[in-house]
C-alpha cells in the first residue's frame, strides 16, 4: 500500500512542477511578452485594473514594500481599489483581458500620446 501511495504522490508532485514551470511562460505569451516587456505588461495590467492611464508599476520594487510592509503599488491617495464582488469566489468588475489585448491597448495609448504631442 505504501508503495502505491508513494508512486501516486510522486506523480502528483511531478505534475505540479511541470504545471508550474509552464504557467508563467504561457501567461507571458498570452499578455504579449515578445512585443511588450514584463514591466510594460505590468503597467498595462495596472492601467486596466484601476482604469487609470497614469499608473505604472514600481521597478525595481522596494524591499520595504508589501508583503513586508509599506503601501501597495495601487494605493494612490484618492484612488479606490478595483470594485470586486466579494464572496467565496471574488468576481472582478473589470473585463477579462483577451489574447494579446494588452499589446493593442499599449499601441493605442502610444498613438494617442504621439498624436497629442505632434505639432
Amino acid at each position: 500500500m505504501h508503495r502505491w501511495l508513494k508512486r501516486g504522490l510522486t506523480v502528483c508532485l511531478v505534475a505540479l512542477v511541470i504545471e508550474g514551470a509552464f504557467t508563467m511562460p504561457a501567461l507571458a505569451l498570452w499578455y504579449g511578452w515578445p512585443t511588450l516587456s514584463f514591466k510594460e505588461i505590468c503597467d498595462e495590467m495596472m492601467k486596466v485594473r484601476y482604469s487609470d492611464d497614469t499608473l505604472q508599476c514600481q521597478y525595481p520594487y522596494p524591499m520595504g514594500g508589501p508583503p513586508f510592509g509599506g503601501e501597495p503599488e495601487g494605493n494612490v491617495p484618492g484612488k479606490t481599489t478595483a470594485r470586486d464582488q466579494w464572496g467565496i469566489q471574488p468576481k472582478p468588475e473589470w473585463k477579462p483581458i483577451g489574447f494579446r489585448e494588452l499589446v493593442r491597448n499599449h499601441e493605442e495609448r502610444e498613438a494617442r500620446t504621439a498624436g497629442q504631442g505632434a505639432p
